[in-house]
């Protein structure tokens, strides 16, 4: 059957004290309503209809690859009233799911399994929670039949114990939408037209209400405020962790490592506190990455040692090399295997040969360095002129002495050697030595002429 996705996600979330529309927040580096999206993505739906309020244009260009039909609620008059702007877009043979921007940790197989059952009825996501209040309650009667769905607002003394909620999810077919949206009325507190008021209609009507209960009670925890938020987002990086732990990664603190995109290991990779991966990350074997790293947009091939408070950004790098502590490898830049980089070295845009070694204090940008060649602490490559940036040309086995200045455009052929205080800007030939520094004056007793001054 032809499945349609209706996402509601027209909640100012004023809760949030925040500019941003409340889907737009993000967990685990993406919004909310891109992580809904693509849950239910993974069931194929011939579409996905997205109801939105006044700030709707805030989103379209947010999610372009997405096929969305984008529904206004111009009147923000509850879920009921939500889904019933989206109703006549929908074909009247579909079955429809409904579900919710600001409840993104929401799993495929749970909503697979609401959408089987809603095939015979109205599939309901519920959820067994340690602390409902707040939530809507599911009422059962005495044969463990569903009959209703009462929200905290409007709960009589005797529900207070119920601890099954109503996550707000379900599916059934368009034709029951359109016969009952309706019939529903704002007998609330609210005021408002609630969507879970369905299951009290469709009941009297005799439609079958099949209860799929998430197996897990977090994944249908919504959001309003930046409390929740945080709240949400320690739990999505948790399951991050244990996935990645699951893998064969070992992880020292999982309530310290957070993962804002998608990671492929190899086996016996390491990762101490505070850890932070972004973007597209792909480690080999036997990786170490030490602690506060930041690796975003990055291939480490195996054996390979990141030390602590190193960031890497699309960037390639090597098998057994080592990388910090304190090191910054910018965007463009390729490390073959065996490079050291030492303590507070920056590389932007370079490519660094087998055997390289930069051990700390220099910086490295616009650069084709050979293998085996040696950059001396202090030693700079000059790019960039003031308007345009130059590229600095090293071959194979050079030396580059402590605190050299390497003005580009430059190149300095194989086997050649730069004195440590130089400042080069004119090509080097192979084997060549070449020392370029002020002569050095003594002044008899100057320097007690020097304190006194």
């Amino acid at each position: 059957m032809r499945l349609e996705v209706i996402v509601l996600a027209a909640g100012q979330g004023t809760r949030m004290k925040s500019r941003t529309p409340k889907v737009l927040h993000t967990v685990g580096g993406k919004p909310m309503l891109t992580r809904v999206l693509e849950t239910v993505n993974a069931l194929t739906p011939a579409r996905a209809h997205v109801v939105v309020g006044e700030n709707g244009d805030d989103f379209q260009s947010v999610f372009d690859e997405f096929d969305v039909n984008w529904v206004r609620q111009s009147e923000q008059l509850g879920t009921g009233h939500a889904v019933l702007q989206a109703l006549p877009d929908l074909d009247a043979e579909a079955q429809a799911l409904v579900v919710y921007g600001d409840c993104p940790l929401v799993k495929p197989s749970t909503v697979k399994r609401c959408v089987a059952a809603g095939q015979d009825g109205v599939g309901l996501i519920t959820a067994v929670v340690p602390d409902p209040f707040g939530l809507g309650r599911i009422v059962r009667n005495t044969a463990g039949q569903v009959e209703s769905i009462v929200e905290q607002a409007d709960i009589a003394p005797e529900q207070c114990d119920i601890d099954e909620i109503n996550s707000g999810i379900l599916s059934t077919s368009v034709g029951v939408l359109r016969e009952q949206l309706p019939r529903l009325i704002a007998n609330n507190a609210q005021g408002e037209i609630y969507l879970t008021d369905l299951i009290a209609e469709a009941v009297s009507d005799g439609v079958a209400i099949n209860a799929v209960k998430a197996l897990d009670y977090r994944e249908v925890l919504g959001v309003n405020d930046r409390v929740q938020l945080a709240k949400v987002e320690r739990i999505f990086q948790r399951w991050q962790a244990e996935d990645l732990m699951k893998r064969g990664v070992s992880i020292a603190d999982p309530s310290r490592f957070d993962c804002r995109g998608t990671v492929t290991t190899g086996l016996d990779c390491s990762m101490d506190i505070n850890v932070l991966l972004e973007g597209d990350v792909e480690l080999g074997d036997n990786v170490q990455i030490g602690s506060n790293c930041i690796l975003r947009n990055v291939q480490i091939a195996s054996n390979t040692i990141v030390k602590e408070n190193t960031v890497i950004e699309d960037a390639t790098v090597g098998r057994d090399c080592s990388i910090g502590p304190f090191a910054r490898i910018r965007p463009g830049t390729t490390l073959d295997d065996n490079v050291g980089i030492g303590n507070f070295v920056e590389i932007k845009n370079s490519q660094l040969a087998s055997g390289v070694k930069a051990a700390h204090l220099a910086y490295l940008g616009d650069a084709e360095i050979g293998a085996d060649t040696n950059i001396g602490a202090g030693a700079i490559t000059c790019n960039y002129d003031g308007r345009n940036k130059h590229r600095t040309i090293i071959g194979d086995n050079v030396f580059i002495g402590s605190n050299s200045s390497l003005i580009a455009p430059l190149t300095i052929e194989a086997g050649a050697a730069v004195a440590a205080g130089s400042s080069i800007s004119r090509n080097v030939s192979t084997d060549e030595l070449v020392i370029e520094r002020a002569d050095q004056r003594t002044v008899k007793g100057g320097g007690t002429r020097f304190r006194r001054r």
